[in-house]
């Protein structure tokens, strides 16, 4: 929502906008966990003896498995009640079908597009190919993208309107390894356009960003040591 300057921040109407919802998955004490804490951007980086299609196909796939199967967690709370549209932030998604006809649907409805269609398109021979010598389309990437777009879209809902169920669950970590793993490789290759992640950007600029190392643990204070034997005033009975 954008505020300006001398501008009062009541409508027209006389009422005053909603205050902006509190984002719980911004609060430290949920950002600090995760499942590792090593650089992820040393996960994604192509490594020399690997092509880059190859590379973006095997990163892609296993994304779709696991945001899938991070989204199976909570879809009993993602109704078509609870989620009447595929909302994050202040962003509905709309469905666009193979004709490009635009269709707002509830969010379990959206979800259930995007992995038919990842999982239509990974399973794919000629698109996704696994046979040695096989040649990947020219369309790979323009494909691959799309994917990952679609796939920020169900991360982006699972945080705006799910974290509650994935804290009782106790998976924030996994979620926020899993986003934070995601954001850094298709920023790594450039796979979504940061104009569509922006409106996570308060999250990625925490969860990507190296964790600090832990600070040493303080050496153990040392007790005074008794004086010796040899030190101390003995007296001898004869």
């Amino acid at each position: 929502m954008d505020w300006f300057m001398g501008k009062s921040k009541t409508k027209p109407n006389g009422k005053k906008p909603p205050a902006e919802e509190k984002k719980q998955y911004l609060e430290p004490e949920f950002t600090k966990i995760r499942v590792v804490d090593f650089d992820l951007k040393e996960l994604v980086v192509l490594p020399r003896e690997i092509d880059l299609n190859e590379w973006l196909a095997s990163n892609t796939t296993t994304f779709f498995n696991l945001i899938n199967l991070q989204y199976s967690t909570i879809s009993e709370f993602c109704t078509g009640d609870t989620c009447q549209a595929m909302t994050a932030c202040s962003t509905i998604y709309y469905w666009y079908d193979e004709r490009g006809k635009k269709t707002k649907c509830t969010a379990p409805q959206y979800v259930d597009f995007v992995m038919s269609l990842c999982q239509k398109l990974v399973t794919d021979e000629e698109i996704f190919p696994t046979k040695y010598g096989k040649e990947f389309p020219n369309s790979f990437e323009s494909l691959v993208k799309k994917i990952c777009r679609y796939l920020f879209h169900v991360l982006a809902h699972l945080y705006w309107a799910h974290f509650k169920e994935t804290v009782a669950l106790d998976l924030q970590g996994h979620l926020n390894t899993l986003y934070a793993h995601f954001i850094v490789f298709v920023r790594e290759f450039n796979l979504v356009d940061p104009k569509e992640t922006c409106i996570m950007d308060d999250l990625s600029e925490i969860l990507c960003t190296p964790a600090p190392p832990p600070a040493p643990a303080p050496a153990p204070s040392t007790p005074a040591s008794a004086p010796s034997p040899s030190s101390q005033n003995h007296v001898t009975e004869r």
